[in-house]
């Protein structure tokens, strides 16, 4: 009689290991095999970590094996249990693999397709269509799409961490190292004994010295040593936290109306602002997204701020990046001066960090938030919804998914939420960055998110001027490395 070795491999998380009742079924072309109970006596099955083998005896050769379906029932207790894949070895020999990668939970089954990725024009038998299109149905029934906030990216429809799927669910041992790697930052940071500072008024620039008490490494002292300096404000907007928001500026904006004369002694190229502007060596950034943004208000009497300004920049001979001129409002006027290097130190330095403050705004709602996190959760939910776990599309997307939709769902729940930590700490909080997400939102296209359109976008592709813009470099070695992975 035909005999068929079947090795079954537990995952290696804690808790992946089960005591329940595993049992197969090996569904092939000319027929399936009996419900088969994966059991060696005096053995214990299905531990952490374990790789274990059965063999499973037919009355007829089963034809070419299609799926293998796996069904977990209760022993004692519930136990759920994680399964990485399953091996067959038919009698002839042939070895085929069917990852799993997923957990069994209650007394539901799984069947699997083996590991190769498959269209669904190129399927040869009918139980292999019908199956493509019985997960698609499962999953559509699992993954179910909701509007966390009217503008806002579609997400999954869970309120909290634990409505999730299983399967997209920190694992233990990751939701431990989440709230580790949380302390300890922390603990660096010193926050727990400096947590006045972030809830109160700074009396002086030295201030900023005392959160880095902790921190001491060698470009860490280097921003403490340079942060007022021009140079180094310039080079944050090629390499900082948020290398995007700098394009090359074509034609000043009206609203912005910088003169030669107010910038010509930082010119050095002895041309006027416009004659730079036409070769290339003028920059711009412009905060207008945070035009008209509810600043966070934490109580009745302690009303924050926010700036939308424009910030001019040039490039050097040397091909550094130095601020030209600020204007900390999107109107033009009395109430809106322009502020210059030749101003008083003091004047010129706070201008800078409203722009800072303007930029870690935009980093932290638009370009992280949102084209990051919720962006991609959005593609995550339609792939598990739109594409079986054969389709090579799926097998490409599916390592850069995990955890994406779990970390968006604590966010939702923790961080962005009414009363949640971005309302507690963050001057767009208390729904400025809801507004923010949704106005951002008006303007996103799909392009923007292909990385050499949007460097393209922003004329900042040229290596000749600006040779230290790093983030493009890199960013480019990555989008072609992860072109030529796909192709």
């Amino acid at each position: 009689m035909p005999t068929y070795t079947v090795t079954v491999a537990t995952g290696n998380q804690w808790f992946a290991g089960t005591d329940d009742y595993i049992y197969i079924t090996l569904m092939g072309t000319g027929q399936c095999s009996e419900r088969t109970l994966l059991d060696k006596p005096m053995y214990n099955d299905f531990e952490r970590g374990a790789v274990d083998s059965y063999d499973v005896t037919v009355g007829e050769d089963l034809g070419e094996i299609v799926l293998v379906k796996i069904e977990k029932n209760k022993y004692w207790v519930q136990d759920d249990w994680y399964c990485r894949y399953i091996t067959v070895k038919t009698p002839g020999g042939e070895y085929l693999e069917f990852p799993c990668f997923h957990w069994l939970v209650d007394e539901k089954e799984v069947v699997l397709r083996d590991g190769r990725a498959r269209l669904c024009q190129n399927e040869k038998t009918m139980i292999a269509k019908q199956h493509r299109q019985q997960e698609l149905d499962m999953r559509r029934r699992t993954y179910k799409w909701q509007e966390w906030q009217p503008g806002f990216p579609m997400s999954i429809d869970a309120a909290k961490h634990k409505d999730l799927p299983r399967d997209i669910q920190f694992d233990s041992e990751k939701g431990v190292d989440f709230v580790l790697n949380y302390s300890k930052a922390i603990e660096n940071l010193c926050v727990n004994q400096f947590m006045h500072m972030f809830q109160s008024s700074w009396s002086d620039f030295a201030d900023f010295e005392r959160i880095f008490v902790r921190i001491k490494n060698t470009i860490s002292e280097y921003v403490m040593e340079h942060w007022k300096e021009d140079f180094m404000f310039g080079y944050q907007f090629l390499n900082g936290c948020n290398p995007v928001v700098l394009q090359k500026c074509t034609k000043l904006p009206d609203k912005f109306p910088v003169t030669h004369e107010m910038v010509a002694f930082c010119l050095e190229r002895d041309l006027t602002l416009e004659e730079e502007i036409e070769a290339g060596n003028i920059y711009i950034a412009d905060y207008e997204v945070l035009e008209g943004i509810t600043p966070n208000s934490t109580d009745p009497c302690t009303m924050q701020y926010l700036a939308a300004p424009i910030c001019l920049l040039y490039r050097t001979v040397g091909s550094k990046i130095l601020p030209l001129a600020i204007q900390l409002s999107q109107v033009p006027g009395e109430k809106a001066p322009i502020f210059l290097p030749s101003d008083s130190q003091d004047d010129w330095l706070i201008a800078k960090i409203w722009v800072r403050s303007a930029d870690f705004h935009v980093h932290q709602t638009i370009t992280h938030l949102l084209r990051t996190h919720l962006i991609s959760e959005m593609f995550g939910v339609a792939m598990f919804r739109h594409l079986p776990a054969v389709h090579p599309v799926y097998k490409l997307l599916v390592p850069h998914i995990r955890y994406t939709i779990a970390i968006n769902t604590k966010a939702r729940e923790q961080l962005i939420c009414k009363f949640g930590i971005f309302d507690k700490a963050n001057g767009t909080g208390g729904g400025g960055h809801v507004q923010l997400i949704q106005k951002a939102m008006k303007t996103l296209t799909f392009k923007s998110l292909c990385f050499p359109d949007s460097i393209k976008a922003r004329n900042m592709e040229s290596v000749e001027e600006l040779p230290t813009y790093f983030f493009r470099d890199d960013g480019n070695k990555v989008w072609d490395a992860t072109k030529r992975s796909v192709n």
